[in-house]
């Protein structure tokens, strides 16, 4: 039996879990009002999950995935244990298309490939130590980053933070929360606006609901009210997550990210973006070439299994948006800070990893 549960976890919850042979999924479609923990042992059921959003957030989806190449390979040579490393791909294929703008799902997927041939007999055992690896590794990038960010941040800052980019979206502590947490700590954070974050309310279920775990002042706002806000209140910061950040510095997340940046630039509101180097994709030049989700229209036409909009309404529901690299101050990285983002510098820090 192989418990594995990071000691490196400092909230007493975990999007994601190894116990007894299984992957363990924090279900976050039902946070806050239930917390369920959702079994798989099969890669195509972790698939489905994450294309379902059980599992969310760029970090932790790829953790996620390093796992289920585990159990992929499991059943793979469980068929045939000459020929699992053949026979495995058809699973992780159903894997990587699985949500497409996250480019930690196919880093994951990739880095335990590197592994399948220096491996000998059954490869269960030595591919969980990678998966481990990579999760540990996460985790520790997350408190480097939330050190370095937190290093910007000056004394009474009000901060305001789109979607769920903490430990939920992460192996643990968060990224742009990890940041906040940091700051906090430090005495540094006067009051967190949390966007509601729509369609699928992240951060009104879950960036407010991790925020009130480390009891750390938080107030939620409506999506469209945050230009309001950055008008009439003192606002420093706006601090989120990424999804994938491209070669020039343009940033993919969650859908309002956009809107947020450009109503910082106008109001003088400084921009962080903090996220893991395997976050970074050298390979995609610009904003332009990443690729964006597009989630089933009845998540914005129906609530609560209820039509709100006209029965012939066509319906436009982006999972992301690009917020072009001139917008943002600084990316975060545990590999260092880049300031003023252009391509130049993305190339000087992140081209030589």
């Amino acid at each position: 039996m192989t418990i594995y549960n990071s000691k490196n976890i400092t909230e007493p919850f975990a999007a994601v879990k190894w116990e007894s042979g299984k992957l363990i999924l924090l279900d976050q479609r039902k946070l806050p009002a239930e917390n369920i923990y959702l079994e798989y042992d099969l890669a195509s059921e972790v698939a489905k999950a994450i294309k379902d959003m059980v599992v969310r957030g760029a970090p932790a989806i790829g953790i996620a995935a390093a796992y289920a190449v585990v159990l992929a390979a499991r059943s793979a040579y469980q068929s045939s244990a000459d020929n699992w490393r053949e026979i495995i791909n058809t699973e992780l294929e159903l894997l990587s298309n699985s949500r497409p703008t996250a480019v930690n799902l196919n880093w994951a997927i990739a880095k335990m490939r590197q592994g399948f041939d220096s491996i000998e007999g059954d490869p269960e055992t030595a591919l969980l130590e990678m998966a481990i690896r990579i999760h540990d590794e996460d985790i520790a990038a997350n408190h480097e980053m939330g050190r370095l960010g937190a290093e910007l941040i000056k004394p009474d800052s009000q901060i305001i933070t789109h979607c769920n980019a903490g430990a939920l979206a992460t192996g643990g502590y968060g990224t742009a929360l990890g940041v906040i947490r940091t700051a906090f700590k430090n005495g540094l954070v006067k009051q967190v606006y949390s966007s509601e974050t729509r369609p699928w309310m992240q951060g009104a279920r879950l960036t407010s609901w991790e925020l009130q775990q480390d009891n750390i002042p938080v107030n939620l706002v409506i999506d469209s009210a945050v230009s309001s806000l950055m008008q009439s209140s003192d606002i420093d910061w706006l601090i989120v997550g990424s999804d994938r950040i491209a070669a020039n510095g343009d940033v993919a997340n969650k859908i309002g990210t956009y809107s947020h940046a450009v109503s910082a630039k106008y109001h003088g509101v400084k921009v962080m973006v903090v996220a893991p180097f395997s976050t970074v994709d050298m390979q995609i030049k610009s904003g332009k070439d990443i690729p964006i989700e597009y989630r089933n229209t009845e998540e914005i036409t129906d609530f609560n299994e209820v039509r709100v909009a006209p029965n012939d309404m066509q319906a436009i529901n982006p999972a992301f948006d690009i917020t072009p690299a001139k917008l943002v101050d600084v990316i975060v990285t545990e590999e260092g800070i880049v300031q003023d983002p252009d391509a130049e510098k993305m190339l000087a820090i992140f081209g030589k990893i």
